[in-house]
């Protein structure tokens, strides 16, 4: 399997050489140690101890993306015992985006494998033990096996009993006891009938709720046979109850279905579109012209250029002279023009659905760009991307008309501004203003936004400025 690289043992830190993150070294904050007392001989014939420590370092479970809350580990490379040298891949993980080697800062000796092959451990767990020399091996050892049993050790049964526990009676209701004067706490008509029947309220014990006094507790202090109450209405059914006859009267599953659960990748697009749901979007359509552009592709597509770079390089100009929809609003109390425009773009692979980005998609030729877009599907199809090459998009563009997609409206990703769907360009008779038909290839294309920080009027001059691009598309090429 190919995998992009990245290191850890200890707090992580980026590092841009290669473009790997690098996570330093995973070292607990106490490290382990093992002491050894090795003698010295001074000047003057006396022997002093001098204590060594030797460092069993924990191999931590990296964070690989700002999203992710655990990995999973897809294969060790190197094994227990096996010498390690700075800057080895000894892992690879999988987190919610991307199969990432894991690199070592530290010489030592791969001791112990806390989480195997196929395993998944949140971030910061330990998942490993490295040693610093190879007499600590077994000592690492040693520690893992005791930290499995802990972990794996079950709770002690209840005591068994030869015949059914006997049911705990409560304890009667009784008076709050203070040092001081207390309150006296009654319904309306308990104090009617305390003054009625002149009995001293204060001097009653209460048996409603927080010890209030009920019309029944003055009636049995001023011996009155108590008043017949209307039966309570029946208690609403609480949530629980609700869920479970939900629950039951769902129906069962289909003969050979079976129920699959989510990969790393799956589950971190559900929590993301879950989170979505947050955000006021608003959806603006707006038909385009296709034809010059659709020349201006037969052109360059020889040259390597694809409708993917075409678009989004459209999209990057047309946000470069309307920076409010490049925006973000990410804690809902303000929001951040962004100084660059990177453009997402959705792709879909085995497994899941990813956004490559296309950083700087306004400033790059036309040819660099497709070169770069090129790459990064590769990468992303081999789950190689690095995580600032699929999380820092400031704007995506989703693409469903090679599938013959008419419309569509996009789900707007967190911590985005906005998401341009565009649908397939086909022949569509147009009018023009002097009453004659004519065929022109037009294309649907939908954005969905923020609201709160893009507005109707910004969005369809943002739209109007994409539209003119597209039309005239010799910029595009400049």
């Amino acid at each position: 399997m190919a995998v992009s690289s990245s290191s850890f043992l200890s707090t992580p830190s980026l590092s841009n050489s290669k473009s790997t993150i690098s996570f330093a070294s995973s070292v607990s904050p106490a490290p382990i140690t093992s002491l050894r007392r090795v003698a010295f001989r001074s000047s003057s014939s006396h022997r002093r101890a001098m204590t060594v420590r030797s460092k069993i370092r924990e191999i931590f479970m990296p964070a690989l993306s700002s999203t992710m809350t655990e990995g999973k580990i897809v294969s060790w490379l190197k094994t227990e015992g096996e010498k390690l040298a700075k800057g080895q891949s000894v892992v690879v993980v999988e987190s919610d985006k991307a199969d990432m080697d894991v690199e070592t800062f530290y010489d030592g000796y791969l001791a112990a494998i806390v989480v195997g092959e196929g395993e998944t451990a949140p971030v910061g767990a330990a998942i490993g033990l490295l040693a610093e020399t190879e007499a600590e091996i077994e000592e690492a050892k040693n520690k893992a096996a005791s930290k499995s049993s802990a972990a794996v050790a079950p709770s002690p049964p209840p005591p068994a009993t030869s015949s059914p526990a006997p049911a705990i009676a409560q304890p009667a209701p009784v008076a709050a006891v203070s040092d001081g004067p207390r309150k006296t706490v009654a319904t309306p008509y308990a104090k009617k009938l305390a003054k009625q029947h002149k009995v001293d309220i204060g001097s009653i014990a209460g048996t409603g709720p927080f010890g209030r006094i009920t019309a029944s507790d003055v009636e049995a202090a001023a011996g009155i046979a108590p008043s017949v109450a209307p039966p309570p209405p029946p208690p609403p059914a609480s949530a629980a109850a609700t869920a479970k006859a939900t629950a039951t009267s769902s129906p069962p599953l289909l003969p050979d279905s079976s129920v699959v659960p989510f990969t790393a990748m799956q589950s971190a697009v559900s929590k993301n579109m879950i989170e979505s749901l947050s955000v006021p979007t608003f959806r603006v359509g707006y038909p385009v012209n296709t034809d010059a552009l659709d020349a201006l592709y037969e052109k360059v597509k020889p040259k390597g250029v694809t409708m993917t770079a075409l678009l989004a390089k459209a999209a990057g100009m047309a946000l470069a002279q309307h920076p409010v929809v490049n925006a973000s609003c990410k804690d809902g109390k303000g929001f951040t023009y962004n100084s660059n425009i990177n453009i997402a773009v959705a792709v879909a692979i085995n497994g899941g659905l990813i956004t490559p980005v296309l950083q700087d998609a306004d400033k790059l030729d036309l040819y660099l760009l497709s070169q770069k877009w090129k790459e990064l599907v590769g990468k992303a199809r081999s789950k190689q991307l690095q995580p600032h090459e699929y999380n820092s998009g400031t704007f995506t563009l989703s693409n469903l008309g090679m599938f013959g997609v008419d419309r569509f409206d996009a789900i707007l990703p967190p911590g985005q501004g906005a998401i341009m769907a565009v649908g397939a360009s086909k022949p569509t008779v147009v009018a023009d203003k002097d009453g004659f038909f004519s065929v022109k290839n037009k294309m649907m294309v939908n954005v969905t936004a923020d609201h709160r920080i893009v507005y109707g009027a910004d969005l369809a001059a943002f739209l109007q400025t994409f539209a003119k691009i597209v039309e005239n598309p010799d910029s595009l090429t400049l």
